[in-house]
């Protein structure tokens, strides 16, 4: 018995050692995660496959192929607060002092404006490097491999109740002969502002780096993921450029507006107005209801003259309210409102578009009035541009000075007050120009060139201005059209900045992958760089639209100035004269996560259905272009029809 007692005695302690030593053990690992290894980020190890592992922090998506590998730089930003927004200039173009693009590097290779770029850390010969993205419920599959999945929990103090995030780790480390290497990717924590989501994340910049030669194969077995919780999940690469049932580019909580659901929108905003109801009738809002009851009763032509009937949704009820406009429209334009953000148009660079529509705007003798009486609709002529450069950085200092001058007119006249402002309208391309509006101006038309739909756009009230980049106030119309169909030998074309997320997810698929895709990053400023961007835009079939920092881009009139058929990849942007115009009859349509299939889209396409978008892109032209002396059916004149249209069928009587 004495021996028994002795032996559970020493087995207790040694019990209690190991309890000890266990509990050290966790302590060392905690301490080491709080101070070593960034912010909320915890580490994790997979096991990718039979003798190799792949450790990974935090957020990163980690993604190997056996291949040649490469390094990229993405950032997805979280916080409004300190969001710089960057014009989404053309490098290839002649460029203005560019007071909007503060994007510099500093000596130790940190972006400043709250950028940080962190190198992966390497360890062999493999390059194990990753970059974020979110995923809905959607599986995520790998041919013939071990799928891993781990659910983390993050520190979630400083996340909206209404968000609920979700991240992606892909992951493997190959484990050669004689070359056991181990990749560690590090992601950062910064704040800056979610572009694309409603919601807002505090305190979350998630950095990484890609590395991504192949593409992920259809798998026989699938694991859902839990969009509730971040995710962690491993995935075997391979040398194919088909990628299938994997939503890797979708943002967190991203919500994506198709092109058909943004059609039933708008036909949805045409049946059922939420315009604000009059305080009292107006003669004028006779006129305008007899208006629209004409365009509807409109018959149908079989000659429409100067115009291509088949780029149109309905060219008859345009032709129409094309006639009534010219017609019957008059516009007030207040005179309140001191220079340089008030009544002086900017007309070179990227926002150039609110600054021409403000020069003949101000300058028309046609649709405008003195007497604010006989006025169908009232402008606010004044420049977000103006306004962003004018005034310090804080957004809400700029909604103040707007709401300032709303309550000024709203003193001094009766009209905004009659309507609550949805007989007023504004032009604004700066990126900003749909936040700094949208409360004070709410019941405003807006012609905005940052049409996002998930961001507050309003199909049917709001239009989309063109972002159209003028190089020459001079000579608008410079270099315009390009080679025949046939002289076309490249498939697809895109150089410019690495602005946002998706550039450079498109630049990393297709750069040098394949001859007839021409893919780039910044090409150079010289007068050569700008000969050869040009050059191939006129050679290209395709012209790739990508987003910037915001769902708009210049790419898209300047494809229609070289008669390439523009191919939009920015989900929830609503394409200008969006109410008038038929997009899927001249142009392409490509989901952000489908970047990967991008090159087996295109040569879809038959040549036949190529040829008539090109047919129409080259009829569809005229509709993008600035005229110092505006004629039917231009830029300004299409922009103002829009504006018209809209309010024409949002009237509502008392």
């Amino acid at each position: 018995m004495d021996m028994v007692d002795r032996f559970q005695r020493l087995c207790h302690v040694e019990i209690r050692r190991l309890v000890l030593i266990i509990g050290m053990v966790v302590a060392v690992i905690l301490v080491f995660q709080s101070f070593v290894l960034p912010y909320g980020k915890n580490l994790s190890v997979s096991l990718a496959d039979k003798g190799s592992m792949a450790p990974t922090v935090g957020n990163a998506i980690t993604i190997i192929n056996d291949s040649k590998s490469a390094k990229l730089d993405v950032a997805l930003a979280n916080d409004e607060k300190t969001k710089e927004t960057y014009e989404d200039y053309d490098e290839s173009l002649d460029v203005e002092t560019n007071l909007d693009d503060s994007f510099h590097k500093d000596k130790d290779g940190k972006l400043q404006n709250g950028f940080t770029f962190e190198k992966g850390v390497n360890y062999g010969n493999s390059s194990a490097e990753g970059y974020v993205t979110s995923t809905d419920n959607s599986s995520i599959k790998s041919e013939h491999r071990h799928l891993e999945k781990v659910a983390r929990v993050e520190n979630s103090n400083n996340i909206d109740n209404d968000q609920n995030t979700t991240g992606l780790t892909l992951g493997r480390v190959q484990n050669r002969p004689g070359n056991g290497s181990t990749e560690l990717s590090r992601i950062s924590s910064r704040e800056v502002e979610n572009l694309d989501s409603n919601s807002r994340t505090s305190k979350s910049l998630l950095t990484a780096n890609l590395s991504l030669v192949g593409n992920v194969k259809q798998t026989s077995q699938t694991q859902p993921l839990n969009t509730g919780l971040p995710q962690a999940v491993s995935i075997i690469l391979n040398d194919n450029f088909s990628i299938a049932d994997i939503s890797m580019f979708k943002r967190l909580d991203r919500k994506q507006t198709s092109v058909s659901q943004m059609n039933s929108l708008l036909l949805q905003s045409q049946v059922s107005s939420c315009s604000v109801k009059p305080r009292w009738s107006s003669v004028h809002d006779r006129e305008l209801l007899s208006a629209k009851l004409e365009i509807k009763n409109a018959p149908v032509l079989r000659d429409t003259p100067g115009l291509d009937a088949s780029v149109f949704r309905n060219a008859s009820t345009f032709i129409r309210s094309y006639k009534l406009m010219e017609r019957m429209l008059k516009i007030y334009i207040y005179k309140e409102g001191e220079k340089p953000v008030f009544h002086q148009p900017h007309m070179r660079g990227i926002y150039a578009s609110e600054g021409w529509f403000m020069k003949l705007m101000e300058g028309n003798k046609k649709f405008t009035v003195r007497d604010p009486k006989k006025a169908h609709l009232f402008y606010l002529p004044f420049s977000v541009k103006m306004l962003r450069f004018t005034e310090n950085f804080n957004k809400k200092d700029l909604q103040r000075h707007l709401k300032n001058y709303v309550e000024l007119i709203a003193g001094k006249y009766r009209f905004w007050n009659r309507t609550g402002g949805a007989d007023h309208f504004l032009v604004a391309c700066h990126d900003w120009a749909p936040d700094l509006t949208k409360r004070h101006m709410r019941n405003c038309i807006r012609a905005l060139c940052n049409a996002n739909v998930a961001k507050g756009f309003k199909i049917g009230v709001d239009t989309t201005l063109p972002v159209t980049y003028i190089r020459s106030m001079e000579s608008p119309l410079e270099e315009i059209g390009g080679r025949p169909p046939l002289e076309r030998s490249t498939l697809a074309f895109f150089a410019g900045s690495m602005h946002g997320y998706l550039r450079p997810i498109l630049v990393k698929f297709w750069e040098n992958k394949e001859a007839d895709m021409k893919i780039f990053g910044p090409m150079p400023r010289d007068i050569e760089g700008k000969r050869i961007y040009r050059e191939h835009m006129k050679t290209s079939k395709y012209c790739i639209c990508a987003r910037g920092y915001e769902v708009h881009t210049p790419r898209v009139v300047e494809a229609i100035f070289y008669e390439c058929v523009p191919v939009i990849i920015s989900d929830n942007y609503v394409p200008p004269f969006f109410e008038v115009l038929n997009w899927d009859l001249f142009s392409v349509f490509v989901r952000e996560k489908d970047i990967p299939n991008l090159r087996s889209i295109l040569l879809s396409i038959p040549e036949e259905k190529y040829l008539l978008m090109q047919s129409r892109v080259k009829m569809v032209q005229k509709h993008f272009l600035w005229h110092k002396k505006p004629v039917k059916y231009d830029l300004f004149h299409m922009a103002l029809h829009s504006i018209w249209y809209n309010r024409l069928f949002q009237i509502k009587t008392k």
